[in-house]
């Protein structure tokens, strides 16, 4: 887009609106015509910008331009990146080469008219890689959507919601509550790159897909019908962002999973059965994006990607975020490998609370499974 070249080549809105003709006829795709036009409605920008943030902070939202520390880095790296995004709630990126929370992101996409199966699998995988330091980006519809960031949160992970309408509306309605809880727990962010008070419109759904795609270092597609947008998504993430792309395998006679299941038979996605394929699948991806390379190994035009970047060294770990206090009873209690029984035993927990936490200490690769017995993971 022009207004995203003018500010890369001038160094941000600012440094555009202050710009003169002769400073602007330097951007590319800008002439002597477009300059003149552009230095003339100086005014009438400043003034809409100014407008643009009044009302920004009328519904608590921000406004992040593409060279803003805040930018998400994973979707400045697409070749047709929002020049300003509006947010409500922050992102948690850390400093390069350091911490953050969002550091590793993964789409959930799927159908708006679910099953049940699509609902129960949707809240799986997402409380699950939520739980081990996953956020789950999503676009906040009904179904599939809504089931992703909402088992995100109940895990205590973070989440994303990407709408195709203002920042000033929710669609759907219903969801109002649960974007409020994201803001107000500090679990995420609520995001679009549309004008704030835009109404919801079925054109506006394509962008919005591809800053899914942007956002993330992979995408599962969840019951996705033939011609869905979720296998939109699916499209931009391997064919335009070089992204990962992971597929549910579904019911073979289910219309809801007949564009997830195409998309396996096909070679377009990985077939994925549980939260831990996803982790072991994603692992390159995240040492590119923890070492800051993945723009070179897995962004637009990366085929000429220097090949030392595949031999970066790995982070320790993606299981980021606090232990629960139940997760610390069983860590503690692994002084010495121990039984499932053992544990049961040593921790005076319920059989159905040891199963899913040590599930989630093994995604997070705190805790490891040698045989019938359990063991922290390099003896941490």
């Amino acid at each position: 887009m022009l207004i995203g070249r003018a500010a890369a080549h001038l160094g941000g809105a600012t440094a555009v609106l202050a710009a003169s003709p002769a400073q602007l006829q330097t951007v590319p795709g800008i002439g002597p015509e477009r300059a003149r036009v552009f230095f003339e409605s100086r005014a009438a920008a400043r003034d809409a910008a100014k407008r643009a943030m009044d009302r920004a902070a009328e519904v608590g939202a921000q406004i992040i331009g593409l060279h803003d520390d805040q930018y998400p880095p994973l979707l400045r790296t697409i070749n047709d990146p929002p020049p300003i995004l509006f947010v409500r709630g922050s992102f948690d990126h850390g400093p390069p080469l350091g911490g953050g929370a969002d550091r590793y992101p993964l789409a959930i996409v799927g159908s708006r008219d679910c099953t049940q199966y699509g609902r129960e699998q949707t809240a799986r995988f997402a409380a699950a890689l939520g739980s081990a330091g996953i956020t789950i980006v999503s676009g906040g519809a009904r179904g599939i959507d809504t089931a992703a960031h909402t088992a995100s949160v109940r895990s205590g992970g973070r989440t994303f919601v990407v709408l195709g309408c203002g920042i000033a509306k929710s669609y759907p309605p219903e969801n109002q509550p649960l974007f409020d809880q994201i803001v107000a727990e500090g679990r995420g962010v609520i995001v679009s790159e549309l004008p704030i008070d835009t109404p919801p419109a079925a054109e506006n759904f394509p962008a919005r897909n591809r800053i899914i795609s942007g956002l993330s270092l992979g995408v599962l597609v969840i019951e996705a019908a033939r011609g869905s947008g979720s296998l939109i998504t699916a499209r931009l993430a391997a064919e335009d962002h070089g992204r990962e792309v992971f597929a549910l395998p579904g019911r073979v006679d289910s219309g809801a999973s007949e564009g997830a299941n195409e998309l396996i038979k096909t070679g377009g996605a990985h077939a994925v059965t549980a939260p831990a394929d996803i982790l072991a699948l994603l692992e390159q991806p995240a040492r590119h994006a923890f070492n800051g390379t993945h723009a070179a190994r897995y962004g637009h035009g990366a085929a000429g990607a220097d090949p030392s970047l595949f031999s970066v060294p790995a982070p320790a770990s993606l299981g980021i975020t606090t232990l629960t206090d139940t997760q610390k009873r069983i860590h503690k209690a692994l002084e010495a490998p121990l039984s499932a029984d053992d544990l049961l035993k040593v921790t005076g927990l319920e059989p159905a609370q040891l199963r899913a936490d040590l599930t989630i200490l093994e995604l997070r690769r705190v805790v490891t499974r040698l045989g019938s017995r359990f063991e922290r993971v390099n003896g941490g």
